[in-house]
């Protein structure tokens, strides 16, 4: 396993991350159920393998399973017997978690009162990377950036990060952080794959420039890219993409795509998914 440092930090984290999006129980409601569907002893299977293939990074969300990923994971790393010190979590907030008005979004309130509920269900005592899920248009930035820096400066958070944002927003929030002295973002977290580069364009010049860690989500594009979907696909495409289409791709690329790793997978007696 090959460790990145994670942003402009001092951080190291390995190149792979287990996302945690799937932990949860089937059924439990009409969107999650459709993607989620591990329970504990799955977890602990899923989480004590990766460690095993070196793997200390751990990202999950409060909105997973409505908080259910994150009681998952956290009950796992007390299961096996993680130390702490050995692992980097990662979580995010935004995404409503209750009927109320003020039960979502990127305000000081709903961030003050969401760390405190992850740091419960993950039984833990700080959170490595806290991210903000999703673009509040809203909340001032500044209000946004000032929780998140009493955070920091508190000890229940290390680091803060940010996805699903613009470049131009995340570029505003770094020039404010800087101007008022906050905690910067040191990651950002966006789709990317081979079939939907569109992050190429104005994303990754600014994560150069600003030397800015970048995590990517569905790089298999919902298991779009497995080579269990499409022209030319073996058995009849079963799986989570069946029921629920998401992210949403340009699938005229990405068969075509596919169409060229099924070559290349065949070529070297390997998956599509492996390519």
């Amino acid at each position: 396993m090959r460790y990145n440092q994670l942003g402009n930090t001092g951080m190291f984290v390995s190149e792979l991350c287990l996302g945690t999006m799937t932990f949860g129980a089937a059924g439990q409601n009409a969107q999650w159920g459709l993607i989620a569907s591990l329970d504990q002893k799955g977890v602990n299977e899923i989480v004590a393998h990766s460690l095993a293939a070196g793997v200390n990074f751990f990202d999950t969300a409060d909105v997973y399973s409505f908080g259910e990923s994150e009681r998952l994971l956290g009950q796992s790393l007390r299961d096996l017997g993680v130390n702490r010190q050995n692992v980097v979590i990662a979580t995010k907030a935004h995404g409503a978690m209750g009927e109320g008005s003020n039960q979502r979004g990127s305000s000081r309130g709903h961030i003050m009162d969401s760390v405190d509920a992850s740091l419960e269900r993950l039984q833990l005592d700080h959170i490595d990377l806290y991210q903000l899920h999703g673009t509040d248009t809203v909340t001032p930035i500044d209000e946004t950036l000032r929780a998140l820096d009493d955070l920091v400066a508190s000890g229940k958070v290390r680091y803060v990060g940010v996805s699903n944002w613009a470049a131009w927003r995340i570029a505003k929030a770094l020039g404010i952080a800087e101007r008022k002295g906050f905690a910067r973002f040191e990651t950002v977290q966006s789709y990317y794959s081979i079939a939907g580069r569109d992050l190429e364009r104005e994303i990754v010049p600014l994560l150069n420039e600003e030397k800015l860690g970048l995590m990517v989500w569905s790089p298999m594009a919902g298991g779009l890219l497995s080579g269990k979907y499409g022209p030319g696909a073996p058995g009849n495409g079963e799986g989570r993409r069946a029921s629920f289409n998401f992210p949403p791709v340009n699938e005229d690329r990405a068969w075509a795509a596919v169409a060229v790793m099924r070559e290349i997978a065949k070529k070297h007696d390997v998956s599509v998914a492996t390519v």
